[in-house]
């Protein structure tokens, strides 16, 4: 359990809604129970607990692939509480994995510009459990999913708690949403601070279709969307299936942008399913549009990187 706390910054790589980090590891008897912070989830946006379970479950991934690649033979068995999905424990040998901490570490999301071209269709199809739709096909629903989302005082006040839009921010380096991180000048981070600092003046004034405005030529070239299809019951699981196909387009050169908007929405979430031929809309888990990227993307703030994270 010392080596394992010692890999710690490596597993704090997954990626999670908003950059929140929800996860916390906390040791006893020779194990480690994986659960998450309520401060950290996002009961507004993500209230049924989706994207939380998603992120638990790519951080577990991580975990067993750092072990892994240091040797430490490590497994994970499901086991829920509160506020916990299970544990990770010694093990007769390490996890089998072809992905290495290197991987861990280069893997990122991307919310810049992206060059135009669609996956080889080898690539698209060894993604186990995924859906793809030219960007073009989507342009509509992401554009309605951002007006719906903009237009709730609620989740907008959610999201703005996670945005670090100036390194004035007291917690610029440690979590949320920088605005590099989100591909923004100088002057659109000013103008989205100004924006949502007088939300609720503007929002009857049309604020909300100006900021969703601002993403509709995002999916306007010939590349894809990718949507997760998989059990609700099974997210955690799903969660790690997530991690190891974004490990794969990385090593590829590929990176991706999620815009799970697109299913936060119950009427665009309606209309995807119905275009994908899904019986049932709680079964897509996750949106994300990938490419090859124009420019690098500024690594997200890691807690680990500049304080110790909470445990329970």
């Amino acid at each position: 359990m010392r080596q394992l706390r010692a890999l710690e910054p490596d597993f704090w790589r997954a990626p999670s809604a908003h950059n929140t980090q929800p996860w916390t590891l906390t040791y006893g008897d020779g194990q480690a129970a994986v659960g998450w912070d309520p401060a950290r989830a996002l009961p507004i946006s993500d209230p049924t607990g989706r994207d939380l379970r998603l992120s638990l479950g790519a951080f577990i991934e991580c975990c067993l692939i750092v072990c892994a690649d240091a040797g430490l033979p490590v497994a994970y068995r499901p086991d829920p509480g509160p506020l916990r999905v299970g544990f990770l424990y010694g093990a007769e040998r390490p996890y089998q994995t072809p992905f290495t901490t290197a991987d861990v570490r280069a893997r990122g999301a991307n919310r810049g510009e992206y060059h135009a071209g669609r996956l080889p269709d080898d690539v698209a199809g060894a993604l186990e459990g995924t859906r793809r739709l030219p960007c073009r096909d989507l342009a509509d629903l992401l554009h309605a999913a951002d007006l719906h989302q903009f237009g709730d005082g609620e989740v907008t006040r959610e999201l703005r708690a996670w945005l670090r839009l100036t390194r004035r921010h007291r917690r610029y380096f440690l979590d949320g949403l920088s605005d590099r991180a989100l591909a923004l000048t100088r002057l659109e981070a000013l103008g989205l601070r100004a924006s949502l600092a007088l939300y609720p003046a503007l929002r009857r004034l049309g604020l909300p279709r100006a900021l969703a405005g601002a993403s509709r030529g995002l999916l306007d070239y010939d590349g894809d969307v990718l949507v997760l299809v998989g059990p609700v019951e099974e997210e955690v699981e799903m969660g790690r299936l997530l991690m190891r196909h974004w490990l794969t387009l990385s090593n590829l050169g590929y990176t991706t942008h999620p815009l799970s908007q697109i299913i936060d929405c119950p009427a665009t979430r309606q209309e995807l399913a119905r275009r994908l031929g899904v019986a049932d809309p709680r079964t897509l888990l996750h949106v994300a549009r990938v490419g090859r990227p124009r420019a690098p993307a500024t690594p997200s703030a890691r807690l680990t990187d500049h304080e110790t994270p909470a445990r329970s």
